[in-house]
């Protein structure tokens, strides 16, 4: 323990400290402000307690409120403060798990016999607001697996001792804070202090592990702030996003919906949300085109060794729905959870040559797969949804730039649609953890060393994560903000060197020799159900004209000029504008408040001098009356209008 250590910071310096360091002491001999802000440290990839020893030569970070880690340090800790609070004003209940989640934390509780609702919520905030205050450390504490079973043991708490049994002696921690103890990976800030502001959200029922079979737990949500403002402020954004959920708008301006006699998860498409969703799908079909991509169609089942063959069936079985057994002994099909292992079978069609690559297949391809029933939301997380899938199949040598061109079409797509502040996260496979993903190391190498490259050439910022790559290979992840600055996953590209072996896809070479193609698996919406529902919460319902439903409504100001009214609207649907006539028997005002409401962008207004003229009053929604126009000149306007909103991304 007598010898220095060197510890890298970020910025490439290299400091000498004692064997032993903590986080806390580094951050002090940079600066007590820092020391004061500091919640949790990054050692090589891991997030640490800020007083735990550092004994080996690494490179750190130290993390903040300002990074993901150090807040995701301080909402799990704050669930561990929730527990506490609950225990203390429910004894004798039992914890499930606790982690941080995007916003937030939750705990899972088992009240036994003791009730429990939503409003007893306010009661354990004060109770959490006053064991913060005695400023309570975290103390972390390893044991052994015999030491913490006989431990859960005496308390009779099944739910850690079933935990217990997939943990291997020697990873074990148990963690103390105040008069709670919980077992726990960690990490955790230094003390309750630091937690100024809590507010618990909602409740919600889930079951243990996520299995149907077992005892349904309270699950109890909460989000902390080191500061009551900048909880203040999160509620008023709470407040916008509950104006907009998606859930909420696709009703009212009827675009979507679900059936229990359909299917829990499955939406059902209205026809305002179809036109939506087209103009969505003919918009990225355009720019497919323009970038060498050709569409396919793929079959919505597929026979299960089909996905044996390509490791989606391990990976994917127990999420997706039961096989589909045929006539035939012994002959399962299974609903296709991806399409990727579809499109290496149109691969393989016939032979390639080298001349011939790189290949880009393109679909719109229906996915489904069996979530449990408590995770499906609204369009965000359903059964069956839509991915705007391609699979780009091409030489070694070309996987970095077609990786680049990729990158282009991503930013097309979000600049189109208002998406301006984003992240891209780099997702490589988890090197402790090996036999979660194929294929061999050397694989994985290039296809890391390639997306590294790429990102670094096209100047994008990124983030490296462990642990979160696809299964066959490493990806390139964009975290898209929205209106209200919340972070949403939104496009991916995933550089795959494993199944086209799983396949046995091959190409000739220059050399008159057979190769290996690599796979790029792309999707800049990513699923067309989610990206819709972020899309609307993003425009509150106000779409850009461009992709709106209805971009215009014709109101005759009373009956005896529907027909006119009529008449204006088939030559706009000829000019491909759509929206319809309200010819309601009500007053214009209540028909213009109400295509308000509808968040209509265009409100033709006809009456007896319109008629006469064949003209038509614009009036624009949020601005006014904007004037009078010939038919023919509206058409113009509006064609200018619709190129306006894309001139950015031409």
């Amino acid at each position: 323990m007598s010898r220095n250590i060197n510890i890298k910071f970020p910025d490439g310096s290299v400091r000498s400290y004692k064997n032993g360091v903590t986080g806390y002491e580094i951050a002090m001999g940079i600066s007590e402000g820092l020391a004061r802000n500091a919640l949790s440290i990054k050692v090589d990839h891991e997030v640490w307690d800020l007083n735990r020893a550092i004994t080996n030569d690494s490179e750190v970070k130290l993390l903040t409120w300002r990074d993901i880690e150090g807040k995701s340090t301080f909402w799990h800790s704050s669930a561990h403060l929730m527990a506490e609070a609950l225990e203390a004003i429910y004894p004798g209940i039992k914890f499930g798990i606790g982690p941080s989640i995007d916003n937030g934390f939750y705990y899972d509780v088992d009240f036994g016999s003791q009730e429990f609702d939503t409003t007893d919520l306010e009661n354990v905030e004060k109770k959490m607001l006053e064991i913060a205050r005695q400023k309570n450390e975290y103390i972390r504490e390893p044991k052994s697996k015999n030491e913490a079973v006989s431990y859960f043991e005496d308390k009779g708490d099944e739910y850690k001792l079933e935990l217990l049994e997939d943990l291997e002696d020697g990873e074990i921690t148990l963690y103390h804070s105040g008069n709670f103890i919980d077992l726990c990976r960690g990490p955790h800030i230094p003390d309750t202090g630091v937690i100024k502001a809590v507010k618990l959200l909602n409740i919600a029922g889930a079951y243990w592990r996520g299995d149907e079979k077992n005892k349904q737990l309270t699950r109890i949500y909460g989000i902390s702030f080191p500061k009551q403002k900048e909880l203040t402020e999160y509620l008023t954004l709470l407040e916008e996003a509950k104006k907009r959920d998606h859930r909420k708008l696709g009703k009212e301006l009827e675009l979507f919906a679900f059936s229990e006699r359909v299917g829990l998860g499955l939406p059902l498409w209205l026809p305002k949300g179809t036109q939506l969703r087209e103009r969505l799908e003919n918009f990225l079909r355009k720019a497919q085109v323009k970038a060498g991509y050709q569409g396919v169609v793929t079959p919505h089942i597929g026979h299960k060794q089909l996905y044996v063959t390509s490791g989606h069936y391990d990976k994917y079985g127990k999420d997706s729905f039961q096989p589909i057994h045929t006539p035939n002994e012994n002959e399962e099909f299974l609903l296709k959870p991806m399409n990727c292992p579809h499109h290496c079978e149109i691969y393989a069609v016939k032979p390639k040559s080298y001349k011939e690559l790189p290949l880009r297949l393109a679909e719109f391809g229906t996915v489904y797969r069996y979530e449990q029933s408590g995770e499906l939301h609204g369009l965000t997380r359903v059964r069956g949804f839509t991915q705007d899938d391609s699979h780009i199949f091409c030489r070694p040598d070309q996987v970095k730039e077609e990786f680049k061109n990729v990158i282009d079409l991503v930013l097309y797509v979000f600049k189109a649609l208002g998406f301006e502040e984003f992240t891209t996260q780099i997702s490589l496979r988890d090197p402790e953890n090996k036999e979660k993903y194929i294929g061999d190391d050397e694989a994985w190498e290039k296809a890391q060393k390639d997306i590294i490259e790429a990102t670094e050439e096209k100047g994008l910022k990124t983030v490296t994560v462990l642990g979160e790559a696809a299964f066959y290979g490493p990806k390139l992840d964009f975290m898209v903000k929205d209106a209200l600055q919340r972070s949403w996953q939104l496009g991916t590209i995933q550089v795959d060197y494993n199944l086209p072996k799983r396949f046995n896809l091959e190409y000739i070479g220059a050399d008159n020799q057979k190769h290996r193609p690599v796979m790029i698996h792309r999707a800049p919406f990513g699923s067309m159900e989610r990206f819709v529902a972020l899309l609307i919460e993003h425009c509150g319902g106000d779409f850009p004209l461009w992709i709106a439903p209805d971009q215009v409504v014709v109101i005759p100001v009373s009956e005896k000029y529907t027909e006119y009214a009529d008449k204006v609207f088939k030559q706009l649907e000829v000019n491909g504008i759509t929206g319809y006539v309200d010819s309601r028997d009500e007053k214009v005002g209540k028909k213009i408040r109400d295509s308000e409401i509808n968040k209509i962008p265009m409100m033709l207004i006809v009456g007896e001098a319109e008629e006469k003229s064949n003209q038509v009053s614009l009036r624009k929604r949020k601005e006014g009356d904007v004037g009078k126009y010939d038919l023919e000149d509206f058409i113009k306007y509006f064609s200018g209008e619709v190129d306006k909103s894309l001139e950015n991304v031409q």
